[in-house]
């Protein structure tokens, strides 16, 4: 049987989830693209060259690094502001959606100023982002909100995770600490500054 590969969607009304379909987690030091576990450096270098690549990339934060809960999430949100600049820097459409709660926005949620996680196509869709980052969601809510993405989106989707990584994504780092997002900057920059930011999208 062919081996389940994560890739941009839409993929079906109910996709299986990852984790269901024989996707493995990395283990420290690893990262997985599309299901396949690479040296995490391989999977920097995979999503920096896809967030230079995109029309909209965007910036998905978390209750874990919005609230100034302790240092680290501080020292966290301050890199991931980082991160944001340096794309905003190359691409004036970059956003950076917050989600600050998981609790349902019914009747109406403004997909302009965050996502909810119980509907993320309604933001992917409205503001046509084709590649995304989650970072500071908490697990159970950054795995239901990728498997709607891929379900019925063809947005491109990487997984910066504190814990263990995310199975739905189709890029994923584990143990994200502010050194590790800060490499993701420095690999972003990197590319930017080669001009080595090929176009990159089709070839999943």
């Amino acid at each position: 049987m062919e081996k389940y590969r994560v890739l941009p969607g839409p993929e079906a009304f109910l996709p299986p989830a990852a984790a269901c379909a024989g996707v493995v987690l990395p283990d420290p030091g690893q990262g997985h693209i599309h299901g396949e576990i690479v040296p995490e450096d391989a999977a920097m270098e995979e999503a920096a060259k896809r967030f230079l690549s995109a029309k909209v990339p965007t910036i998905f934060p978390g209750p874990l690094v919005l609230w100034g809960w302790n240092e680290n999430a501080e020292q966290k949100a301050t890199a991931i502001k980082a991160l944001y600049d340096v794309l905003k820097s190359h691409n004036n459409g970059a956003l950076l959606i917050p989600m600050p709660d998981y609790r349902p926005k019914y009747p109406k949620i403004d997909p302009e100023i965050e996502i909810n996680p119980n509907h993320p196509n309604l933001t992917i869709w409205h503001n046509k982002i084709d590649v995304c980052m989650f970072v500071g969601v908490h697990c159970h809510q950054a795995n239901m909100s990728l498997k709607i993405i891929r379900g019925g989106t063809s947005c491109y989707t990487i997984a910066m995770c504190a814990q263990a990584g995310h199975e739905d994504a189709m890029i994923t780092f584990r143990d994200a600490t502010p050194e590790k997002i800060m490499k993701l900057v420095d690999a972003v920059k990197r590319l930017k500054d080669s001009g080595a930011s090929n176009d990159v999208r089709g070839t999943a």
